[in-house]
């Protein structure tokens, strides 16, 4: 594809970065809107999405080593840190990151109420995924299995291969491209579902179950190794998301159950 977007004698701008910048540009736009909309502490909101974004951030790397912690442990000091500078991470380490960060926000900073603004961050969550997995595929990360189907995609770019070990010439699913259109998608439910909510934290309960449901299936097409493999086929996101959707569905029927009373 083109994991370049712009390369001058000074500096180059790969396109995954652009995108990666772009997604939480576009979930901190989002969020913050919703949050006044609603009549949100929308200073409070911005204060929250930051402290996520540096969680998620701490949390992708971290889960990104620890399912690689071979490769990593046989690499030199500055092979490390630059490879870990280099990758955006696990999402689902981003994902546990961010939610460990929040918690310690809302430790400090009462003013908000937890499931509401948990609430208001999923579409922007899932806005955010939807234009993060473009840039995967404009740079051939996290890349798919061999396919024959008639939407496949065929990576020729040398950097691309270097970026992230795609194999080249070949035909894959562009599970990237599926997984922006089920975020897209979901993003587009949640934020009806925003505005018809029953109870505070339907939506990233929704949220939560969703995506896990859709990313354990979306694992299938995937056939990059280095994505980890808990038990045998199992992926370390099939892992994780098998966790995840079965709390999510239990926390959604106990919430529904408290509506339309606790608000903590």
């Amino acid at each position: 594809m083109y994991p370049r977007l712009l390369t001058t004698p000074f500096f180059t701008i790969h396109t995954f970065g652009a995108l990666l910048a772009a997604s939480y540009i576009a979930a901190f736009w989002w969020l913050t809107r919703e949050g006044r909309r609603q009549r949100m502490d929308v200073d409070a909101l911005a204060s929250l999405a930051l402290w996520a974004i540096g969680g998620a951030i701490v949390g992708a790397k971290a889960l990104l080593v620890l399912r690689s912690l071979p490769e990593f442990a046989s690499a030199s000091g500055a092979e490390f840190f630059s490879s870990v500078l280099a990758s955006a991470g696990d999402f689902y380490g981003g994902f546990i990151g961010a939610v460990v960060a929040a918690l310690l926000f809302f430790r400090r900073h009462r003013q908000l109420s937890f499931w509401q603004a948990a609430d208001v961050c999923a579409p922007a969550i899932a806005l955010g995924q939807a234009i993060g997995r473009v840039g995967c595929l404009m740079a051939g990360d996290d890349y798919g299995r061999p396919a024959m189907v008639p939407w496949a995609v065929t990576f020729s770019d040398p950097r691309a291969a270097l970026i992230s070990g795609v194999p080249l010439g070949v035909p894959l699913h562009p599970v990237q491209a599926y997984e922006s259109i089920v975020c897209l998608l979901l993003f587009i439910f949640l934020v009806r579902l925003l505005h018809r909510k029953r109870f505070d934290g339907e939506v990233i309960l929704a949220y939560t179950l969703l995506y896990a449901t859709a990313r354990f299936i979306l694992e299938f097409f995937r056939g990059d190794t280095d994505r980890g493999f808990v038990i045998g086929w199992l992926s370390t996101s099939q892992f994780i998301a098998a966790i995840l959707a079965p709390l999510a569905l239990a926390l959604f029927i106990v919430r529904g159950r408290l509506r339309p009373s606790s608000s903590v």
